[in-house]
């Protein structure tokens, strides 16, 4: 099977890329003209694409893969920006357009949470999606253009909604990477919100193994919520990485405000999720 994944020097892109060669699956990599891949990533095919200026023929310099993982977006976390529906947006359509229209017949996108906006408690994929903020709303539209287009141009489509993730690589100003920085600096304090916000996290090598799982079905699965199910708060989170890794910090709870753009209690729904990967599972091993 041949695969493609944008955004593979990303967060999210190294892990799915590292998931991918333990199947013995060497991808074909599709970075912007300036990234520069790291030694390890190197040894794979790599395909320089400015999304927003893409050429003609991208399915063709891809390598006309079977399934495209479409992970590459730019401007977070600055979930606030314009630029999600001012550029990105029509970009990121456009150019998964042009590659449905050469040929491509599976893609799967990474969507976020923040399409269900600010409502709380369990959220499943039959939720009504409310975004509130510029990223959410930019990802809702693309994951609705792309349902349009399968009625002119017929794909799989699988819109992977994508909820807290934290592990190696993440980014500077990420709750797990402050700790760490201010670990690894000797200071006895972390300052934090009060942590009473419950969440849905997962590892990042975690939600790349599920990603890969849906891609390599080749099925059109539409939306699925890529999460844990299982609700917790920030600050117990905090305080089990802490114990773990046997740091000594103290947690100074309610330094900051808790975030604006998000309800204090909302997590995912996985029994779809399960339901695709368990079959997965079963026609691997029949």
């Amino acid at each position: 099977m041949r695969v493609a994944v944008t955004g593979a020097t990303g967060f999210v892109g190294r892990h799915v890329v590292a998931e991918l060669e333990r199947l013995s699956i060497s991808p074909v990599l599709v970075l912007r003209p300036e990234s520069m891949p790291s030694r390890g990533l190197s040894k794979h095919v790599i395909t320089q694409v400015d999304l927003l200026s893409p050429p003609s023929n991208a399915f063709e310099l891809m390598g006309q893969p079977d399934v495209v993982i479409h992970l590459a977006w730019t401007g977070l976390p600055n979930y606030k920006s314009l630029h999600h529906f001012e550029s990105q947006l029509p970009a990121q359509y456009a150019f998964l357009r042009g590659l449905v229209q050469s040929g491509l017949p599976n893609i799967v996108v990474a969507g976020t949470c923040f399409e269900y906006g600010m409502q709380s408690g369990p959220l499943s994929e039959d939720t009504e999606a409310k975004p509130t903020n510029p990223y959410g709303f930019a990802k809702d539209i693309l994951r609705r253009q792309l349902e349009y287009l399968q009625h002119d141009q017929p794909f799989a489509l699988t819109w992977a909604r994508l909820f807290y993730l934290y592990g190696e690589g993440q980014a500077e100003n990420s709750l797990l990477s402050q700790l760490k920085r201010s670990v690894g600096q000797g200071e006895k304090v972390f300052n934090m919100s009060g942590g009473e916000q419950l969440r849905d996290y997962l590892p990042v090598a975690e939600v790349s193994r599920l990603l890969v799982s849906l891609a390599l079905r080749q099925d059109n699965l539409g939306i699925v919520n890529v999460c844990s199910g299982k609700p917790i708060s920030v600050r117990r989170l905090t305080e089990d990485w802490i114990k773990k890794n046997g740091w000594s910090i103290q947690l100074n709870l309610g330094h900051y405000p808790y975030p604006d753009y998000e309800p204090m209690a909302f997590w995912g729904v996985r029994e779809k999720l399960d339901r695709y990967i368990n079959e997965g599972i079963h026609h691997e091993t029949t």
